[in-house]
């Protein structure tokens, strides 16, 4: 009786650690959205294509795992040439000056059956500030290639004034929401 619940135990602990797994970000699969109002009557996207980074993803401890990723300003899309030439100069993203945006996580704690609260430091246009970013656990599968995929998603409600973008004021809104795509390979 004692070696079979011993056994049992193992069985769990083995099978709980065998979630927890290392990730590439997949840059063609994952992207940062952003949302803010346009002369205070319509919305305005845009999104930066091909983040890289890594997340550690442990679903039977998710305090443990982490998140990371980078996306060089330059990636900006907005389907406008000459939109996306002035959100890259110096009244907006400064692509120049300020090359990255980047995202790193300092604490994890789940909060529903698919849901987490990632704790982080957000850089963006030369100034960090911490972020909570609430992220939804999408799924877990096997890609074309059979290697195991996860991702999430989440957004975040920032000021472009919190990091020093305080260009054309009265043309676009101070509130922007930030929207995190993320696909990940399994190392």
């Amino acid at each position: 009786m004692k070696r079979s619940m011993l056994a049992l135990m193992l069985v769990g602990v083995l099978a709980g650690s065998a979630w927890a797994a290392d990730y590439q970000i997949d840059p063609v699969h994952s992207m940062l959205i952003y949302r803010i109002k346009h002369l205070q009557s319509s919305y305005s996207y845009g999104r930066f294509n091909n983040p890289t980074g890594t997340f550690s993803f442990d679903a039977s401890a998710p305090e443990k795992s982490t998140f990371e990723l980078s996306v060089p300003v330059n990636n900006l899309d907005t389907a406008n040439e000459k939109r996306d030439a002035h959100l890259k100069s110096p009244d907006f993203f400064n692509a120049k000056q300020y090359p990255t945006i980047s995202f790193k996580s300092r604490s994890v704690k789940k909060t529903g059956d698919d849901k987490l609260e990632v704790t982080g430091d957000l850089s963006l246009h030369g100034v960090t500030k911490s972020v909570v970013v609430p992220l939804t656990i999408v799924g877990t599968s096997k890609g074309m290639g059979g290697e195991t995929r996860t991702g999430f998603e989440g957004n975040v409600q920032i000021k472009r004034s919190d990091f020093d973008m305080k260009g054309l004021p009265d043309a676009v809104g101070d509130d922007v929401t930030l929207i995190f795509s993320l696909e990940g390979i399994q190392k």
